[in-house]
């Protein structure tokens, strides 16, 4: 049997090929490579295409036993689905209906879906609980929300059970540096700070100094990419043991200002690391903090990194041994 992992050569999906390489499992990799690298697979078979192409996808069900699928494929720059809406809804919504539907014609039966805290929208409380109102503020938001909702209706037309793990602030690399986050064009905090004190930036751009926090800036969970991984193979033990389909929260429960980012990192690089200020971004919440009590209790998953200088210190091993990204 096989765990197919869409867009298994992106940044979390490439630690997830790795991580059941080493587990011993047998990992089918999907991936069309408009995000994703060929270089940072280091096990699985890999099929490039679209998920969203159901003759592609139906020829890799064919050709492969899948037993559980594990569904990272997707677009998720904010900003970016503030502008083209429909590009997020397309490639997120349609794509997830393309993979629910193939699965339920191949009788595959189990998934754990990537899904986001971005569900969320501006929170009501914090730390939010899985319970907490969903009212995106963004369509990247919106769109996995969409593939929620679609996932619920799969299971009770379908029986296909799924676990819905909500991400916050994925960040870090593999502990031997050997791969890392490398996206085009590089949109989250810890590796554009990271590049600013590589010198491949002039400044590190602040967006929004203003905010209702202690210092102004945004506040954001951050979790290493290494626990995140673990969560997915205990999700999926959770269904093989057929237990009902479930949202879970992934987090550490304490939250990182943008400033506090910029100065631990200034004391794991120790490079001086400039900063300009520029106004907020849209879509944008104050303050993104996980309850990851719900994960802990049935999935029996607690970070095992969750010291932010730790998991800055093994991005910046990935930086350093990759000044250039996987093309360098």
């Amino acid at each position: 049997m096989s765990i197919l992992i869409t867009g298994g050569a992106g940044y979390i999906g490439s630690h997830c090929v790795s991580a059941l390489s080493r587990r011993g499992g047998d990992a089918v990799v999907v991936d069309n490579l408009s995000k994703g690298h060929k270089e940072a697979l280091s096990g699985g078979r890999l099929y490039v295409g679209d998920v969203g192409d159901r003759a592609f996808l139906r020829s890799v069900f064919e050709k492969e036993q899948i037993d559980a699928v594990i569904h990272f494929a997707a677009f998720s720059l904010v900003g970016e689905s503030m502008t083209v809406p429909e590009k997020y809804f397309r490639n997120n919504c349609m794509a997830g209906l393309s993979l629910l539907e193939t699965m339920a014609e191949f009788g595959v039966r189990r998934l754990v879906f990537s899904s986001t805290a971005a569900v969320y929208g501006e929170p009501e409380r914090v730390p939010i609980g899985e319970e907490h109102p969903k009212s995106p503020t963004n369509p990247y938001g919106q769109s996995k929300l969409i593939v929620e909702e679609m996932l619920r209706w799969f299971d009770a037309a379908h029986g296909l059970k799924y676990a819905a793990l909500r991400y916050f602030n994925v960040a870090g690399a593999r502990e031997d540096g050997g791969i890392g986050e490398d996206h085009r064009p590089e949109t989250h905090l810890i590796p554009l700070v990271l590049a600013a004190a590589q010198g491949k930036r002039e400044s590190l751009t602040l967006f929004g100094t203003d905010y209702p926090t202690p210092d102004g800036t945004c506040v954001r969970d951050y979790i290493h990419v290494e626990d995140l991984v673990d969560a997915h193979f205990l999700a999926l033990q959770y269904l093989e043991a057929g237990n009902p389909s479930a949202a879970f929260n992934l987090g550490n429960g304490r939250g990182f200002s943008n400033r506090e980012i910029i100065e631990a990192a200034r004391r794991v690089t120790g490079k001086p690391i400039p900063v300009s200020e520029a106004p907020r971004r849209p879509g944008d919440p104050a303050v993104l903090v996980a309850s990851s009590e719900k994960a802990e209790k049935v999935l029996g998953w607690k970070p095992k990194h969750p010291d932010i200088e730790e998991i800055i210190a093994d991005a910046w091993r990935w930086h350093e041994a990759h000044p250039e990204g996987y093309g360098g």
